[in-house]
């Protein structure tokens, strides 16, 4: 499976909003987007071209797809089992949708503050590094359950400093943390308006 190996700066860029793909510079005056609050490329710090609405659900797509860092066929196969689940569950698309993207464990080893962004989270991962619940698990995308613990084998690949709070659905210890519940969706604060994803997929 392919992955993008270019420039992550120019992805928040292309979006118009910081996605933290770059770990601590994301957070610091060096990220690329408050360096160059435009487009990338040789027009980009033209005005903006108004979108249609299928540009709108096209970009919130491309936007969920670069934060989680996930290709299209993934994703695709993720709202599947979201419209699977809010038949089931009686739910909304989207907030399962949301819900499935929290947890994996790529993810949660990110907001737990195990590692400094989530493609490190899931190199961290894939590298055997991460245990859930004392037992080494490889696969990035394995879906986290409540009371599940996440700890790194060696604690010193953790970063130093945190520049976001720990979610509430997570508790943190000292040796790693712990899935309370699953996340309500007042807890995804990733400025994500899940309903054009939800319509774009629809179509």
């Amino acid at each position: 499976m392919g992955r993008y190996t270019g420039p992550k700066g120019k992805l928040s860029r292309r979006e118009g909003v910081e996605l933290h793909l770059k770990g601590a510079r994301s957070f610091s005056e060096k990220s690329a987007i408050k360096r160059k609050p435009y487009e990338p490329g040789q027009h980009g710090n033209k005005r903006r071209v108004r979108l249609s609405e299928y540009g709108m659900q096209l970009r919130e797509k491309q936007k969920v797809k670069r934060i989680y860092g996930l290709r299209e066929r993934q994703f695709k196969n993720l709202y599947e089992e979201a419209v699977r689940l809010s038949k089931v569950n009686n739910s909304d698309k989207g907030y399962e949708l949301l819900k499935l993207l929290e947890r994996r464990l790529d993810n949660v080893v990110y907001l737990s503050g195990l590692a400094a962004s989530r493609s490190q989270a899931r190199q961290y991962v894939t590298h055997k590094h991460v245990l859930v619940n004392g037992k080494v698990i490889n696969i990035p995308s394995y879906p986290v359950k409540i009371g599940d613990t996440i700890s790194l084998k060696e604690n010193k690949l953790a970063p130093g400093e945190m520049f976001f709070k720990t979610p509430l659905w997570i508790s943190k210890g000292k040796n790693g943390a712990k899935v309370e519940k699953f996340p309500d969706r007042e807890m995804i604060d990733e400025g994500i308006t899940e309903s054009l994803i939800i319509e774009f997929y629809s179509r």
